[in-house]
């Protein structure tokens, strides 16, 4: 994902620095090539050669070590970052860089980046309050530098607060939103469904459907990826929605067409992946149930139409895509389904086709337009997301 990217990773004095080897390892799993530059303080922390042996570069510490390519020095070095991080930056190190302050390799390389810098605080919860640090942290941010919010939690002196450095999964993440796709979505605004919605019967029981939500939080994830503001409306899913999107919990599929019509007319482009029930009880809860002879018997009725609703809705230049789920005449009942719903686009796979069901890591989709059909091979469901979003964007 990070093939011929390079991330420069600054390390000061905190006993965070440790969380910082695995980050370096993300890294390279990535296939990044990953620099560290580290402080004095920070080597009575982690040990340097811990960062060679991890990146298969020289951890740089002395401005003036002679031992070293010349083509790696502190410019040269920056010239070549895509992205900074700071973390554990220390209240030191942020006050340094905050005032125009390179006394080091570390902040000296820092002042000669021109890509996108971004610092993670880590110190005390009093240090981290401290209103001379606080008003660095703001100069900071005014000059461009994005500031990632420490957690709460207990910190190394056993106190409770807020100053941690959030884990590296977290750090990887900020990262990997900035450099790993061309930002080809920016001043989007995408709204995306997913999961499968329940229609209650009562307090204990509901009914449902078989979706995981992947496909749909794969969409999202892409879509944030590559630049563009991301509303996901989220039922219920197998899997955690991506960082960095805004979400919007629901339930039964009256709750996902309520949320859903609010927001689209401020929508560029609207992908309904969820699996919406498509039918609910009439009779629920603690209303008078059929029972007889030990069944249950339940009048159902039909959910709101929400793809319908949104194409005889569809405000001009609004694209929308929806997917179509078939057992049979796959191509002719989704381009029934385009026509009928007016949309710009229907994703349809089948339930017969191995490594296309319901909760799995792939899918196999045919992507249908008024223009023809593009079939896709098996992929996973983030590759498959930016297919599906290259042709949003080609209409």
């Amino acid at each position: 994902m990070l093939k011929g990217k390079t991330v420069l990773l600054g390390v000061s004095g905190s006993i965070a620095a440790y969380k910082i080897a695995n980050l370096a390892r993300m890294l390279k799993k990535l296939h990044c090539n990953v620099h560290v530059l580290m402080t004095q303080n920070a080597t009575q922390f982690i040990n340097p050669v811990t960062f060679e042996t991890l990146t298969a570069n020289k951890c740089l510490i002395d401005t003036f070590d002679r031992n070293f390519q010349y083509s790696v020095e502190h410019v040269a070095l920056a010239k070549q970052a895509d992205i900074v991080m700071l973390a554990p930056a220390s209240a030191n190190v942020i006050g340094k860089i905050a005032n125009g302050i390179a006394d080091d390799m570390l902040t000296t390389t820092v002042m000669a980046c021109p890509c996108k810098k971004i610092v993670a605080p880590a110190m005390n919860h009093n240090m981290y309050h401290n209103p001379i640090v606080q008003d660095n942290i703001k100069k900071l941010a005014s000059y461009g530098y994005e500031i990632i919010a420490p957690a709460t939690g207990m910190l190394a002196n056993g106190d409770l607060g807020d100053g941690r450095m959030p884990d590296e999964e977290e750090l990887l993440q900020h990262i990997i939103k900035e450099i790993a796709f061309e930002k080809d979505l920016a001043g989007k605004k995408i709204l995306v469904t997913a999961g499968a919605t329940r229609e209650a019967i009562d307090p204990v029981r509901f009914i449902t459907n078989h979706s995981s939500g992947k496909m749909g939080i794969a969409i999202a994830g892409a879509a944030m990826l590559r630049g563009a503001e991301v509303t996901l409306v989220k039922a219920h899913t197998d899997v955690e929605p991506p960082m960095f999107v805004k979400v919007v919990p629901v339930t039964s599929a009256e709750d996902m067409f309520e949320a859903v019509t609010a927001l689209a007319p401020g929508q560029d482009i609207i992908i309904k992946a969820a699996a919406v029930s498509d039918y609910t009880p009439l009779v629920k809860a603690d209303s008078k149930l059929k029972k007889s002879d030990g069944e249950m018997s339940i009048e159902l009725g039909r959910t709101k139409d929400i793809l319908k609703h949104l194409g005889e809705n569809k405000k001009e230049g609004q694209f929308i895509c929806g997917f179509s789920m078939e057992t049979d005449n796959v191509i002719e009942n989704s381009r029934a389904k385009l026509n009928k719903k007016n949309c710009d686009m229907i994703c349809a796979n089948s339930l017969r086709t191995e490594g296309a069901g319901f909760g799995v890591d792939t899918n196999v989709i045919t992507l249908i337009t008024a223009e023809g059909e593009t079939e896709l091979p098996m992929m996973s469901k983030d590759e498959a997301a930016h297919k599906i979003l290259d042709k949003c964007i080609k209409k």
